[in-house]
């Protein structure tokens, strides 16, 4: 079951959040040229899907940390410290997505946007990207593994 579990997690992990950190990245330089050609539609309409597959993949997203536990409780990690880190990583990653990105694209979508706005925005979705591979390399190498990596 714990093969299984895992398994699940992962892909989840690949399918769910590879698509919002893909996605995150290319919305604000996608934004300033939409922001520079306002009758561009073609630059709108990206920017638009963007937005909506940060938002649809954030959604499935949840089943990736609903996964992890599961296999964790399995292994028997759920109290090691490599796991806890990882668990407050994705929770703030979460609200770094929740709170920061997303409502940002959809100010400069709703035209409240500016080239500073996508600046900080752009920022914000490094900082996502920074804490969800800190977490893929704290998966990875988990002290006390039985890899041997």
């Amino acid at each position: 079951m714990t093969k299984f579990l895992l398994a699940v997690h992962v892909i989840a992990a690949i399918v769910a959040i590879g698509p919002v950190t893909v996605a995150a990245s290319m919305f604000p330089p996608t934004a300033r040229k939409a922001l520079a050609a306002p009758d561009d539609a073609q630059a709108l309409a990206t920017t638009r899907l963007l937005h909506r597959i940060c938002r649809v993949y954030a959604t499935v997203g949840v089943v990736v940390p609903v996964f992890g536990f599961a296999t964790a409780s399995t292994m028997g990690v759920l109290g090691d410290t490599w796991l806890l880190v990882s668990i407050a990583l994705t929770a703030l990653a979460a609200v770094v997505l929740a709170a920061l990105v997303l409502p940002r694209q959809s100010a400069v979508l709703e035209g409240a946007g500016h080239r500073a706005a996508t600046v900080q925005l752009a920022m914000f979705t490094g900082i996502f990207n920074l804490l969800w591979a800190t977490v893929t390399i704290l998966m990875i190498i988990r002290p006390g593994s039985t890899t041997g990596a």
